[in-house]
């Protein structure tokens, strides 16, 4: 099982994920199709254009959604019980097609539960593209197996 117990999380702690993503249009058009998303930005050149942007932008839950799944294998793959809830998201910078992100977690906080065998954990997710630009960040609050395997 790749994913991490409780124990195997420190506070402090820098996972930088292997996998990358190019996004493409056609990513993002799909994506805004599968979650009703019609926003012009996203799926009209000349609504961006219009708007200030050298192009398409995006869907800013795409690049959310794209971490949440890099991360998976390295942090909760086999030892998730549940999703508790995402705080704080930013996107400091937009993404275009084209682009190519990289993953990586931070832990940031991390208490047992009350429920036996299981542990609260606390994540950074940043997202940075092919220049190095933070583009999205947020916490993610999980609770992972606790105990041995």
């Amino acid at each position: 099982m790749p994913g991490r117990r409780f124990e195997e999380f420190s506070v402090g702690q820098v996972i930088p994920h292997a996998t990358t993503l190019r996004v493409t249009m056609e990513d993002n058009v799909a994506f805004c199709r599968l979650t009703l998303n019609t926003q012009p930005l996203h799926l009209d050149e000349a609504a961006a254009r219009k708007a200030g942007f050298p192009g398409v932008l995006v869907n800013g839950l795409f690049t959310f959604s794209a971490c949440v799944g890099a991360s998976v294998e390295d942090t909760t793959a086999g030892t998730l019980v549940a999703n508790l809830g995402y705080e704080a998201v930013e996107h400091p910078k937009p993404v275009f097609p084209g682009d190519t992100l990289r993953f990586s977690t931070e832990v940031v906080e991390k208490r047992p539960s009350s429920k036996p065998g299981r542990g609260i954990v606390t994540l950074l997710h940043r997202v940075h593209n092919q220049g190095g630009d933070e583009v999205c960040r947020f916490k993610r609050v999980v609770m992972v197996q606790a105990g041995a395997a």
